[in-house]
């Protein structure tokens, strides 16, 4: 049976300018000449598809990247790249959708998570910009001193690291003045584009081959999955990694995803003394929250302002200057020390959840398609975790808390 994608222009993934626009590398990819066979396809050279690659490959899988674009330059140029283990639900909702022990193994896995990246970052030496910080977790909206309070003590419960501070605290210590926040190690940032592609080179490295393709077909009716590509030839393989961002092709079923507009800016360099404690990653307590972090040469990111109802790419970005202004007065709210004017503008699209999990694993009816969606706002965290999902069942290795991430899991309508 012959499976179409979707068709999006890459284009469409994002508008603006971002602040990894000048430091993107260039990996070569090859041409492909002829059909041919490789073990496992990854479809996506961004940071879903280069984590994917690079954990195959160095496990010893012969893997073979395909993408239509320059890797690195699509969905990934848009990301903020705010690498948090904390989830879009707080552990309180999580809770009350799939009960405290499932909750809180969630957000244990996503914890991991983060810390395996960060030791994967260190132990292949990849150039990436990325720091380890403390999150902020700021009240906002409905959630006051009392729910973040709460939020803490189920955090505690579930063994994850945290403090509470109440409004005198947070004023004191950070110079931000909520009704409370909870302070969090174990979180990080980096600039995406360069992750991305340092991890395409060091999968390249491990005799992963980069290949200029567009997948605009896929058969799983056999022992393999033929992958029928833009120039009408093929690549036969036992597995296939879909790694293709927010775009995901209708064969992939869900009730939970959706698609999701975003926006964000970053400042003019900031003096270092008027940038708050440890620079630490901030983001809000509430539904439709802001998130803001610094860049190694001290701009300020401020993101958000999501919107389900505009993902036609032309109105998205034509909202930029109007949603750039609303993000600024948010920042000055919240900093008065950020400076006066945004340097750099840009929004994205990117796929989310109704319970805020992604979606990840094998694709019901076709088990040899592999697939990773969903993210939200834990864009790479729950990239890393797909990847080390995918690559155990792709080896047998299927463990039971798997199911928690699964496409076809029960969950909340979207």
């Amino acid at each position: 049976m012959m499976l179409d994608p979707d068709s999006v222009r890459q284009n469409d993934l994002r508008g603006g300018t971002s602040p990894w626009q000048q430091t993107a590398l260039r990996p070569p990819r090859r041409n492909i000449e002829g059909d041919f066979r490789c073990e496992v396809v990854v479809v996506g050279a961004g940071i879903t598809g280069s984590l994917a690659a690079e954990h195959l490959a160095h496990r010893g899988h012969e893997v073979c990247i395909i993408d239509r674009q320059r890797p690195g330059l699509g969905s990934t140029m848009a990301s903020t790249a705010m690498l948090l283990w904390e989830i879009d639900r707080s552990l309180s909702d999580l809770t009350q959708l799939y009960g405290f022990e499932r909750a809180a193994t969630m957000y244990r896995h996503s914890t991991a998570a983060v810390s395996g990246l960060i030791e994967l970052v260190a132990s292949r030496g990849l150039a990436c910009g990325l720091r380890q910080r403390h999150s902020l977790y700021l009240a906002s909206g409905e959630v006051g001193a009392r729910e973040l309070l709460a939020e803490h003590e189920l955090r505690r419960r579930a063994g994850l690291p945290g403090d509470f501070l109440d409004h005198a605290s947070l004023s004191r210590e950070f110079e931000i003045h909520r009704e409370g926040a909870i302070v969090s190690p174990g979180s990080a940032e980096a600039d995406p584009v360069l992750l991305s592609q340092a991890l395409l080179a060091e999968a390249v490295r491990q005799n992963a081959k980069l290949f200029d393709a567009e997948a605009v077909g896929y058969d799983s009716g056999g022992d393999a999955v033929i992958v029928v590509l833009d120039d009408g030839h093929v690549i036969e393989a036992k597995h296939v990694v879909l790694a293709t961002g927010y775009v995901m092709p209708d064969f992939v079923p869900s009730d939970l995803h959706k698609v999701v507009s975003s926006w964000a800016i970053a400042t003019p360099p900031v003096e270092p003394g008027k940038l708050w404690r440890d620079e630490a990653l901030i983001w809000e307590a509430s539904e439709q929250y802001n998130y803001v972090r610094t860049t190694v040469d001290h701009r300020i990111i401020i993101g958000g302002e999501d919107d389900d109802t505009i993902v036609e790419p032309d109105a998205r970005d034509e909202l930029m200057p109007a949603k750039a202004k609303v993000l600024l007065d948010k920042l000055h709210a919240l900093w008065p020390k950020a400076g006066g004017v945004p340097e750099l503008v840009w929004s994205g699209a990117f796929g989310t959840t109704g319970d805020g999990l992604p979606l990840i694993g094998a694709v019901p009816n076709h088990p040899r398609i592999h697939a990773a969606y969903g993210y939200g706002g834990n864009g790479i965290t729950f990239s890393y975790l797909a990847s080390r999902i995918i690559a155990a069942s792709i080896a047998g290795n299927t463990q039971p808390w798997f199911q928690d991430f699964a496409i076809d899991r029960d969950g909340p309508a979207k």
